[in-house]
């Protein structure tokens, strides 16, 4: 049973810097492809950024590109989000996903292509 656990949320100010760790157990992860969503009170739950385990292909979305930064460490199986110049409006709830395929270059941005999901951690940005 795959497990994931995101960790680092809180409240910061805008320009502030976060970094979120999602610890995962259960399986090897070398096939999975990685993911980072949001979702704000009142939205459908958003892509913000995702990553090939294997051979550590990164994509992200145009709202966080250049700002955010997604990572994996293998010895420890967490992967990270590297999150610098927060805007009010990164506030939301972050969560971890996994799916057991390689989405090298298609489908790592749906929601519906993941199969394992954290529990959510809450990111605050205040102005």
């Amino acid at each position: 049973q795959v497990q994931l656990v995101e960790s680092g949320g809180g409240l910061v100010q805008a320009g502030d810097s976060l970094r979120l760790s999602c610890a995962a157990s259960g399986r090897t992860f070398s096939s999975y492809t990685m993911a980072w969503f949001r979702q704000a009170p009142g939205k459908e739950r958003e892509f913000v950024a995702a990553l090939t385990w294997r051979d550590a292909r990164l994509y992200y979305s145009d709202s966080v590109k250049g700002r955010f930064t997604i990572s994996r460490d293998n010895a420890k199986n967490t992967v990270y989000l590297q999150m610098n110049s927060l805007k009010p409006e990164d506030t939301a709830v972050y969560y971890c996903a996994a799916a057991p395929v390689y989405y090298g270059g298609i489908y790592y941005d749906q929601v519906d292509r993941y199969d394992y999901w954290g529990q959510g951690t809450q990111v605050t940005v205040s102005s």
